[in-house]
C-alpha cells in the first residue's frame, strides 16, 4: 500500500496560495527614546515585510510599526501600532542620526513616453518637505538601490545625503546625424541651465584621476561620434546596469548635487558613508581592472577600504590593497570603523575575518580570525552557553566554541552604545545564531542559545526517528536567527524554523559579561504550519572518501518529513542539495521544502563538505574536488537516510539549482538505480563550455581545481579536466526522466547551459522537458516564474514517482 500524497492540482495550487502568503521580514529600524509623563521611555519600531502577490505577480512590500516600551535593561511592554500599509515605488529609504528626517529614493513613472524618474525626498515628522527631481537636473545616471554598491548615508551634521549612481555618459550620435538649426538657438531653448554646479573636487590621487570612462567631452558639451555601440562592461548577474560608479553628495539646503571626484580610475566606489567630522568619505573600492567579474555573492573580490578628504583633496588607503574587504561600519563615537575581510580569489565565499581600523591611532588590528574548523569535545549535558550539536549521540561542539564568520553583510547598524561591541549573524554549521562579539578581547558570546522557540509548543521541533539532532537538548536554540538592527542596545532580530515563518524579536543587550542573560519578547509571532517535523543530523564519510589534506570533516543534512500517518507510512523522499557550492541550508523558513513536506513528501537538505558554518578548512576541501567528494556526500547521506528512515527507496527524486543542479545531474548520471525524477534549475551541466560565458569565469577554474589569472589561455588539459568533473560526462547513463527550468537573463549559469544538457537527454530518449522563463535571471526569484516552477515541479514529481 502506497500512502497519499496530495495530487490533486487545485489542492496544490491552493496549498502554494496559502503558504506563500508569509511574508518575509527585511528590514527594522528604530526611533528616538520618549520620555512619558510618569518617568517610563518608549520607542517606536518601524519594520518593512514582504510578501508574495500571485493576482498581481509581484512581490509587494509593506510597513509596520510597533512600540517597545523599555527601562534600559529590560523591555516592558511592546505591541504593534497600527495596521500595514503598502509601500509603493520606494527603492532606498534612511532616517537621519537624530531621527527627526528621513530620506526616500523613490522611482516615479514617466508620463506617456518619458523615461522613469527617479526623486529623492525628504520628509520631517509631519510632512514632505523637499522632493528633487534627479533625473531632471542630469549630473548621474541611475541612483544604486542595491546592497552591493548602494548606500543613502546622511552627513552627522543632517545637511547633506551621500549615495552611488551610474557616472553620466556623454551624449552620442551617428555619423550621420542630422543637424538642426542652431541659428537663434540659446540654453534656455535647448533646455540646458546656463550653469552646472561645479563638481566637488577633493584632487587626484594619481594621474588620470577623474577623467570620463568614455572619453573626454569638451566642455562646450560635444556629443561624440562611433560611440554609440561602444562595450560597457558591467558587474555581472542582477548587476548588469551597474558599470562605473560615483559618489553624489546632495546639499539638502542649496538642492546641489556634487559629483565626488578623487576617486582612482581603477576604483569602482560603494557602500559609502561620513567619515567623523564629516570632514570626508569612507567607501569600499572594487579594482575593475583589468576587467570586471560577477560581485553577486562574491565576496572574494579585489577589494579595499578608502577615505576621500573633502578639503585636504587626497584619497588615503585605510586597509590591505591584496584583500577582499565590505561592509565598514562606524562605531557610535566615531572612533572605529569594522569591516569583514577575505582572501581574494579562491572560492567566492569564505570563512571571513572580523577587522577594525581606529580612526584616532589610524592602527588596523583583526579583532575575529578565520576559524579553520570548530573545537569538539565530549557531550555535557545541561550545560550553558553554546548549544550542543551530537556526532552519533557521544560527542559535542565544545562549550563557547565560535564557528566564524559566515556572512554576507554586518547589520547595517550594528554596534552598541559601549562602542566596544557588536552584533552579528552567522552561520553555525546548520543553524544561524547571533553573536555578540567584543571587539577588545576578540570573545564571540551566542546571544541566541537556550533560547526556548515558539515552535518547540507545537512539536515541529520533534525529531525523526533515527536522526542524530544537532537541537536535541532542551537548551540549544533551535532555528535560525538574524539581526536587523540595534541602537541604544535595544536589538531587533529575526527568527524562522523549516515549519515557522519569519517572526520579529527584540531583547536589550546585557552589560559586557553578562550577555548570555539576554532575554528575547516576541513582538510579531507566526503560528507554525502544522504536518511539519524536521531535525538536524551530522554525518562522517567512511575512511577511503576522507580528504587526504582535511581528514575528520563531518557535514550535516536538515531532514523535513510530514508528521501526519502511521510509522507504518513511507513518503516519498525529495533530495535538494544546495547551490554555490560554498553556501549552506540554515534551519528556516523556505518555502518549497515546507510546501513539498505538506504535500507528504520527505524532504533532505544536504550541506555537503564544502558548505559555510562548519570551519575554513570544510570550504577549502572542495575546490579540486566537485563532481565526487560533494556527490559522494550527497549519496552517502541519501543512501543513510533510506536505510534509518521510514521512507520509500523506489520513490526518490532530485531538485536541485545552480550548482545544486551540478550535483544533481551528477547524481544522476552516477547513481542511475537510486533516482527516479529530477528537476534542476539553470544547472552547471559542462563547466568547459560555461567558463567563457559566465560573469565568474574565475569559479569554473578554481572548483575545478585550476589557477585562474585573467591573462592567462587555457591550455587543452585544463578543457579536459573542466569537462571530466561535469556532469555532461555521465549523461549517457541517466534515466531518470528530467525537467529543467532556466531563467532567460541568467548571467552566472547562461541558459545554454541547459539547454545543451537537454539537447543531450532528448537525443538519447531521457523523457525531458525544459521551461524558459524571460525576463529572470539566475534565482528565477520573479514571482511568476517562482510559483509555475514550483506548479511544474510538483507534476512532475508526482508523475513520475508515480503518487
Amino acid at each position: 500500500w502506497i500512502p497519499q500524497v496530495l495530487s490533486s492540482t487545485e489542492e496544490v495550487v491552493e496549498l502554494y496560495r496559502e503558504l506563500s502568503r508569509h511574508p518575509g521580514l527585511s528590514t527594522a529600524c528604530l526611533g528616538p527614546d520618549v520620555t512619558t509623563q510618569y518617568g517610563g521611555k518608549y520607542c517606536s519600531l518601524y519594520t518593512e515585510w514582504s510578501q508574495r502577490d500571485l493576482a498581481r505577480a509581484e512581490s509587494i512590500k509593506f510597513c509596520r510599526q510597533y512600540l517597545i516600551f523599555h527601562d534600559g535593561a529590560s523591555v516592558v511592554y511592546s505591541g504593534p501600532a497600527g495596521t500595514c500599509s503598502e509601500i509603493k515605488d520606494e527603492l532606498l529609504s534612511r532616517e537621519s542620526p537624530s531621527g527627526a528626517l528621513k530620506a526616500v529614493l523613490r522611482k516615479v513613472p514617466g508620463k506617456e513616453k518619458e523615461k522613469e524618474k527617479q526623486f529623492l525626498e525628504i520628509w520631517d515628522q509631519n510632512r514632505k518637505v523637499k522632493s528633487i527631481d534627479l533625473t531632471a537636473l542630469d549630473k548621474h545616471g541611475s541612483v544604486y538601490d542595491d546592497d552591493q554598491f548602494g548606500c543613502l548615508a546622511w552627513s552627522h551634521s543632517e545637511t547633506h545625503l551621500l549615495y552611488v549612481a551610474e557616472k553620466k555618459r556623454p551624449k552620442v550620435e551617428s555619423f550621420f546625424q542630422s543637424k538642426a538649426p542652431e541659428l537663434g538657438t540659446s540654453d534656455e531653448d535647448t533646455g540646458h541651465p546656463k550653469k552646472e554646479d561645479a563638481p566637488l573636487k577633493v584632487g587626484s590621487p594619481c594621474p588620470g584621476a577623474g577623467r570620463g570612462q568614455w572619453g573626454s567631452r569638451g566642455s562646450d558639451g560635444t556629443v561624440l561620434q562611433g560611440e554609440q555601440f561602444v562595450y560597457h562592461e558591467d558587474w555581472g548577474e542582477t548587476l548588469s546596469t551597474r558599470s562605473v560608479p560615483v559618489l553624489c553628495i546632495l546639499d539638502i539646503e542649496g538642492n546641489s548635487i556634487s559629483v565626488l571626484e578623487g576617486v582612482p580610475e581603477h576604483l569602482s566606489p560603494g557602500q559609502a558613508f561620513w567619515s567623523p567630522g564629516d570632514t570626508g568619505v569612507v567607501f569600499v573600492g572594487w579594482w575593475h581592472e583589468p576587467l570586471r567579474l560577477g560581485l553577486r555573492h562574491c565576496t572574494n573580490r579585489r577589494s579595499a577600504l578608502f577615505y576621500v578628504d573633502l578639503t585636504g583633496g587626497r584619497c588615503e588607503l585605510l586597509s590591505e590593497d591584496t584583500k577582499a574587504v565590505w561592509s565598514p561600519r562606524l562605531s557610535p563615537d566615531c572612533c572605529r570603523i569594522v569591516y569583514l575581510e577575505n582572501e581574494a580569489l579562491g572560492p567566492h565565499q569564505q570563512c571571513s575575518r572580523l577587522c577594525m581600523y581606529d580612526w584616532c591611532t589610524k592602527q588596523t588590528s583583526t579583532v575575529l580570525e578565520v576559524v579553520p574548523r570548530q573545537a569538539w569535545g565530549e557531550y555535557s549535558p545541561g550545560g550553558g552557553g553554546m548549544g550542543h550539536r551530537g556526532v552519533l549521540s557521544t560527542t559535542a561542539l565544545i562549550l563557547g566554541a565560535f564557528p566564524g564568520i559566515y556572512c554576507g553583510a554586518l547589520p547595517g547598524l550594528c554596534w552598541a552604545a559601549d562602542s566596544r561591541r557588536l552584533v552579528l549573524d552567522t552561520a553555525q554549521r546548520s543553524q544561524q545564531d547571533v553573536f555578540v562579539v567584543d571587539t577588545v578581547t576578540g570573545t564571540a558570546t551566542s546571544l541566541t542559545a537556550g533560547e526556548c522557540q515558539a515552535g518547540d509548543r507545537a512539536g515541529e521541533g520533534v525529531v525523526p526517528a533515527g536522526l542524530t539532532p544537532s537541537s536535541a537538548s532542551s537548551d540549544a536554540p533551535q532555528g535560525s536567527w538574524s539581526v536587523l538592527t540595534i541602537d541604544r542596545d535595544l536589538l531587533v532580530a529575526r527568527f524562522s524554523t523549516p515549519s515557522c515563518p519569519p517572526t520579529l524579536r527584540v531583547a536589550i543587550l546585557p552589560e559586557a559579561g553578562r550577555e548570555e542573560q539576554v532575554r528575547w519578547v516576541c513582538l510579531q509571532d507566526a503560528p507554525p504550519v502544522p504536518g511539519i517535523s524536521w531535525g538536524i543530523r551530522t554525518l562522517q564519510p567512511p575512511p577511503e572518501q576522507e580528504h587526504p589534506q582535511y581528514g575528520g570533516l563531518d557535514f550535516d543534512a536538515i531532514l523535513l518529513r510530514p508528521s501526519k500517518g502511521t510509522a507504518a507510512q513511507k513518503p516519498p523522499l525529495v533530495v535538494m542539495p544546495h547551490g554555490g557550492p560554498h553556501s549552506v541550508f540554515t534551519a528556516g523558513w523556505m518555502l518549497y521544502p515546507a510546501a513539498l513536506c505538506r504535500m507528504g513528501f520527505a524532504v533532505l537538505l544536504v550541506n555537503y563538505r564544502g558548505s559555510l558554518g562548519f570551519g575554513q578548512h570544510n570550504v577549502a576541501s572542495l575546490p579540486g574536488n566537485v563532481g565526487t567528494q560533494d556527490v559522494r556526500d550527497v549519496q552517502l547521506c541519501v543512501e543513510r537516510v533510506l536505510q534509518e528512515e521510514s521512507l520509500d527507496a523506489g520513490r526518490v527524486a532530485l531538485v536541485g539549482g545552480s550548482h545544486g543542479g551540478f550535483l544533481a545531474c551528477h547524481l544522476l548520471g552516477q547513481f542511475p538505480n537510486t533516482y527516479h525524477a529530477c528537476v534542476v534549475r539553470n544547472p552547471v551541466v559542462n563547466i568547459a563550455s560555461m567558463v567563457t560565458t559566465t560573469d565568474i569565469p574565475d569559479w569554473c577554474l578554481t572548483e575545478t581545481g585550476l589557477p585562474y589569472s585573467p591573462n592567462s589561455l587555457l591550455d587543452p588539459d585544463q578543457w579536459s579536466e573542466m569537462l571530466r568533473k561535469s556532469p555532461m560526462c555521465y549523461v549517457d547513463r541517466v534515466r531518470a526522466p528530467v525537467l529543467l527550468m532556466l531563467g532567460e537573463d541568467d548571467r552566472r549559469v547562461p541558459p545554454k547551459q541547459g539547454l545543451e544538457y537537454y539537447r543531450a537527454l532528448k537525443a538519447r530518449g531521457v523523457p525531458t522537458r525544459l521551461l524558459c522563463y524571460p525576463g529572470n535571471n539566475h534565482a528565477l526569484s520573479g514571482i511568476e516564474a517562482e510559483a509555475d516552477g514550483f506548479m511544474n515541479m510538483v507534476l512532475w514529481l508526482l508523475k513520475h514517482l508515480q503518487c
